[in-house]
């Protein structure tokens, strides 16, 4: 996380709970969509677009070519991603195992 060199790490832990509050508010996938089309932008929104398919990808067990050829997600992006997935906090599983996910899916 960019940290900011006016405002404290408290600060700054402060602003993502808030963030993170908004978004549990929302209801259902259209209210997050609205939520997230105003606040990132177009970049970002793909950014994080692309992160979740290459996490589903390696989930799946494909390397990391054929998930850049699928995707056009750059190599050094899957591997960050792959890194997230192995030693992260968990949400790429939780969201996974949510929605539904499956290692042939």
């Amino acid at each position: 996380m960019k940290l900011h060199s006016s405002i404290s790490r408290r600060q700054e832990a402060l602003a993502e709970r808030q963030l993170v509050e908004a978004m549990a508010t929302l209801r259902g996938p259209e209210e997050l969509r609205a939520f997230l089309r105003d606040l990132c932008t177009p970049a970002e929104l793909q950014a994080m677009a692309d992160r979740w398919a290459a996490a589903r990808h390696l989930r799946r067990g494909l390397p990391y070519r054929e998930i850049h050829r699928l995707t056009g997600v750059s190599v050094t992006t899957i591997g960050r991603v792959a890194r997230y997935l192995a030693t992260g906090n968990g949400g790429y599983h939780i969201a996974m195992e949510r929605l539904g996910d499956n290692l042939h899916g």
